[in-house]
């Protein structure tokens, strides 16, 4: 494994190759890299703490409400619930470990919960972003396509939705675990493990990264875009009988009373479960 190069998301590049052929001695450089590495240490497990605290508390609130409520359960807050949920386990079963990677020079948790670590940080990451462009689209079909989608925005569909979504993002991914393992090292005079991708060199790295970052943040980035263009377009220039147009002001109340009815608490909740998401992500950056 000498002068390898591994790379594995949400990991800092890691060379097999030690400073000075594996002896640090008393530099300073070394001496200021053990000062920072012992701060990030202490300080990045208190953080990702915060984070999981946050994320399970608002998570577990959206989708306690929306269950507990049968009022609300509309296609809008299955899809809430689902990112809840996705973020739930992003939070439970990613944060925890990848802050043990930080706090500790080892993988002491073995192979099998390598690669299952590994493949949920994707999982979880797509099936976040990838709701919420299914909830675009279904506010897309309820602004735009009022009449036309009631038969379509049903509870069956939005299950139907929801199932293929988790089907084919657990089927995509199973590369992620099968490609990843435990790699020992050596850094700083001791000798230390991670969890990271085996076998990928330089070229397939940034081919890698760059899949992952076309179809987990710019395709569903410019999908929500348009969709949300088309939406206002269609609040700013909607056309009623007669020939005229209504005013902004009149048609944003006339809007949200054919959308939104009578569930005036779905966009606190859908804002509370996205903050939420937002805390979650950020552990993954």
């Amino acid at each position: 494994m000498d002068n390898e190069t591994y790379y594995a998301p949400g990991i800092d590049l890691i060379t097999s190759s030690p400073p000075e052929g594996g002896i640090c001695g008393n530099s300073t450089e070394c001496i200021g890299y053990q000062a920072f590495e012992s701060i990030v240490r202490i300080v990045v497990p208190i953080f990702f703490g915060l984070i999981v605290v946050i994320g399970v508390i608002g998570n577990l609130l959206v989708v306690i409400v929306v269950v507990s409520n049968k009022q609300m359960r509309n296609t809008t807050n299955l899809l809430i619930i689902n990112l809840a949920a996705a973020d739930l386990l992003f939070i439970v079963i990613c944060v925890p470990f990848t802050a043990a990677v930080y706090a500790m020079p080892v993988w002491p948790f073995g192979l099998v919960w390598c690669k299952i670590y590994q493949y949920m940080v994707n999982v979880t990451a797509y099936a976040s972003v990838y709701t919420l462009v299914c909830m675009s689209f279904d506010r897309y079909l309820a602004v735009v396509h009022p009449i036309h989608s009631m038969t379509i925005r049903t509870e069956r569909n939005a299950y139907i939705v929801i199932s293929l979504l988790w089907l084919v993002i657990l089927a995509v991914n199973i590369p992620m675990a099968l490609d990843h393992g435990i790699i020992e090292y050596e850094m700083l005079n001791e000798g230390r493990s991670t969890c990271l991708h085996l076998h990928i060199g330089y070229t397939k790295a940034k081919v890698f990264y760059a899949c992952f970052f076309t179809f987990g943040y710019i395709v569903p980035l410019l999908s929500v875009c348009v969709l949300y263009g088309f939406m206002l377009n269609r609040l700013l220039y909607r056309v009623v009988p007669g020939g005229g147009s209504q005013s902004s002001g009149e048609h944003a109340q006339q809007e949200a009373r054919d959308v939104h009815g009578d569930n005036r608490g779905g966009d606190f909740y859908a804002l509370l479960a996205a903050d939420s998401s937002h805390l979650s992500h950020a552990a993954r950056l």
